[in-house]
């Protein structure tokens, strides 16, 4: 089975992107994966705002990337980008840290005036990284995201067919031993 990972670039607690995640977590259990998750906000400040390449916590974080083959990246977007606090853990991630990845971006915004800043902001820096395989991905607005209460949320049914068609669109081959 291949391994995945996904990074989670949310300041809050309390965030719509923890639906996405959800929805994402329970696609990879039905097909036999239990995802690996970096929730970047617990990952320590100290070491993320002053850049502790050797702390033992970004290490361990930077191991689940380097063994997994399959990368989902979800950020809300700030001000027309991804988050700062997964800005900061790409930063500390090798030069080619994403070097024979698929990598799949999901990001959740206010309006689809967004909805290229995976494109022309976040896409640049995986390359960066060394990503060569990066996927179409999914951008949801907030308002497809409802509220449940108690940190629970549910997307719509278009929100989430378009989430499915990215998590489709990794080759089967990938997902398989």
């Amino acid at each position: 089975m291949s391994k995945v990972t996904i990074i989670s670039g949310s300041p809050s607690d309390e965030t719509r992107l923890n639906g996405v995640l959800h929805d994402i977590f329970n696609y990879f259990n039905g097909i036999g994966i239990a995802p690996e998750i970096i929730d970047v906000r617990l990952l320590p400040s100290e070491d993320l705002i002053q850049a502790r390449f050797d702390s033992t916590v970004i290490i361990e974080a930077n191991k689940k990337i380097e063994d997994s083959s399959i990368i989902v990246i979800l950020t809300p977007v700030f001000k027309a980008s991804y988050s700062g606090v997964i800005k900061t853990y790409l930063d500390l991630l090798p030069q080619n840290g994403l070097e024979g990845k698929t990598i799949l971006p999901i990001a959740i915004g206010g309006t689809f005036g967004h909805l290229l800043m995976i494109d022309y902001a976040l896409k640049p820096v995986l390359t960066a990284l060394g990503a060569t395989n990066i996927l179409k991905g999914a951008y949801i607005l907030d308002s497809q995201i409802k509220k449940l209460g108690n940190n629970r949320y549910e997307l719509d049914a278009e929100a989430k067919e378009r989430l499915v068609s990215s998590l489709n669109s990794i080759k089967p081959s990938l997902l398989t031993v």
